[in-house]
C-alpha cells in the first residue's frame, strides 16, 4: 500500500507499449515508481497526439478535470504540448507536472507554422505546469531558453540503462552495423546512407530497428535512396520490435551508428554503450553530453564526411572497433541505472508533496 502522499496519475497519449525511447522511459519511470511504493493510475488521453482531432484533444481535457480535485498528474509531453491554453483550467483544479522528452517544435521536417504553432502551444502549456521535468541537461537549458521557463521549475532525471552481461564476440570479415530508431527525418537515415554510399568497397551490413510507419513519406524516400545507390541488398528494415526482443539486435551487432539530427537525450546510444559496442553518434540536444568523451566518435551535425570516416575507420579497423568497444563497456558502468532513475523521479514528486 502507497503511503499517504505517494499518490501521482499518469497521463500519456497514444499506446503506452510503443516500442520508442520516449514510452520506454515513462513504462520504467512507472514501474520504478511503484516498486518504490508509490500508487500511479495510468490515463490514457487517446491517439493522434501531438496533432490531435479537436475532439479527441477535449476529451482528453474531460478526462484530466474528472479526475479528484488536487490530483498530482503526470502528463507526458507528446500530449501536453499540445494542449496550450486549455492548460490554465486544467492547472486551476490539479498539480500539474509536464514530462518534457525534447521540445516538440524542434521536431525536423515540420512546416515553419506548424513549427511555430507547436512552440507557442507548449510555451502556454509549460507556463501552467507546477513542474516540469525533462531527461537531459540539454532539454533543461533548452525549455528555459525557447519558452522562458525559470531554471529553479526544471529537474532533471535522466534515463536509465540496464546492466547488460556482455559475451565474447566472433571475429567477422564483414561487421553487422545497427540503426535504432523511428523511421522520422530527425533520425538522419539519409544522412547514414549518404555517407555508407560511399563505402561500398568494403564489406558492412546494415540492421535498422524502428517504425517505419510512423512518417510513410521518410520511408518511401528512404528506400528510394537506397535503390538509387545501389545498397538495398546490404540494408535490412526489421520494423519496430518490442523491447524484449530488442537486445538481441544489440548482442548480434559489432557497430552502433546513427546519424540524428536532434536528440533530447539519445536512450539508443546508451543501450549500445551497455551492450559494449562500439559507437558512432550525431546530432544536437543531448548527444554530445550522453556519448562519454572518448566512449563514441562524435560527428557533429549533419556532417556526412565525418561520418564517412568514422564508419570507414570502425569497418576496416578491427582492433579500432575492439579499443571502443572496451571503452564502452567501461563507460557503461557509470551510467546512472534505472532504479537510480525512479529515485530521482520520486525526488522530484516528494519535493512537491
Amino acid at each position: 500500500m502507497a503511503e499517504p502522499g505517494r499518490q501521482i496519475v499518469f497521463a500519456y497519449p497514444g499506446d503506452l507499449e510503443t516500442p520508442t525511447g520516449g514510452y520506454g522511459y515513462d513504462r520504467r519511470i512507472i514501474s520504478g515508481l511503484r516498486d518504490k511504493g508509490w500508487t500511479v493510475d495510468l490515463l490514457p488521453l487517446g491517439d493522434g497526439f501531438p496533432f490531435p482531432e479537436a475532439e479527441v484533444l477535449d476529451e482528453a481535457a474531460r478526462r484530466i478535470e474528472a479526475l479528484p480535485l488536487g490530483s498530482r498528474i503526470v502528463i507526458d509531453g507528446l500530449a501536453y504540448g499540445a494542449m496550450g491554453e486549455m492548460a490554465e483550467r486544467l492547472a486551476g483544479s490539479h498539480d500539474l507536472i509536464a514530462l518534457v522528452h525534447h521540445p516538440l517544435f524542434l521536431e525536423n521536417g515540420l512546416p515553419q507554422e506548424t513549427a511555430d504553432r507547436l512552440r507557442a502551444s507548449e510555451k502556454a502549456g509549460l507556463e501552467q505546469a507546477r513542474t516540469i521535468i525533462v531527461t537531459s541537461p540539454a532539454t533543461a537549458a533548452q525549455v528555459r531558453d525557447c519558452f522562458g521557463i525559470a531554471s529553479e521549475r526544471i529537474h532533471v532525471v535522466l534515463p536509465g540503462t540496464d546492466r547488460v552481461v556482455i559475451g565474447m564476440k566472433p571475429e567477422t570479415n564483414c561487421p553487422n552495423l545497427l540503426a535504432v530508431g523511428t523511421i522520422v527525418p530527425r533520425k538522419g537515415y539519409d544522412l547514414l546512407f549518404q555517407a555508407l554510399a560511399g563505402l561500398t568497397d568494403l564489406p558492412w551490413r546494415l540492421g535498422i530497428v524502428g517504425d517505419t510507419t510512423r512518417d510513410e513519406s521518410c520511408f518511401r524516400m528512404l528506400k528510394t535512396q537506397l535503390q538509387a545507390n545501389g545498397l538495398q541488398d546490404r540494408v535490412t528494415f526489421h520494423g519496430a520490435v518490442p523491447p524484449e526482443d530488442l537486445a538481441d539486435f544489440y548482442t548480434k551487432a559489432d557497430i552502433f551508428a546513427l546519424a540524428s539530427r536532434y536528440e533530447g537525450y539519445g536512450m539508443a546510444y546508451t543501450e549500445a554503450l551497455a551492450h559494449g559496442l562500439p559507437v558512432i553518434g550525431s546530432g544536437g540536444g543531448a548527444v554530445r553530453e550522453t556519448l562519454p568523451e572518448g566512449t563514441a566518435i562524435y560527428c557533429g551535425v549533419e556532417d556526412v564526411g565525418r561520418l564517412t570516416a568514422a564508419l570507414k575507420l570502425l569497418i576496416s579497423d578491427t582492433q579500432a572497433r575492439e579499443d571502443l568497444a572496451a571503452a564502452a563497456r567501461q563507460a557503461a558502468e557509470k551510467l546512472p541505472t534505472w532504479a537510480d532513475a525512479a529515485d530521482a523521479f520520486s525526488a522530484v514528486l516528494e519535493d512537491r508533496s
